[in-house]
């Protein structure tokens, strides 16, 4: 799977500190190939959004978490507004 090209979401590119999770983790990614591009885009977009390094950190965590637990998109978020 490492090989493969990481799938991006329909607006936004995958960020490098979620690329490193998601060739890494082989469950989080066949997660991530699994959900459309629209939720992809969400979770790209809930990681980038935020401001300080320290919450961005927690927003990989927790996607990787969340990814694995079969969620497919950012939980009490109001969504990508680039879409």
């Amino acid at each position: 799977m490492a090989n493969k090209e990481i799938a991006s979401g329909v607006v936004h590119s995958v960020p490098e500190d979620l690329r490193k999770i998601l060739t890494t983790d082989s469950a989080t990614r066949a997660a991530w190939e699994d959900i459309t591009p629209l939720a992809r885009n969400e979770w790209i977009c809930w990681i980038t959004s935020v401001k300080k390094p320290e919450t961005r950190e927690l927003h990989i965590k927790r996607a990787r978490a969340e990814l694995r637990e079969g969620k497919r998109r950012p939980c009490c978020w109001a969504g990508c507004p680039h879409r």
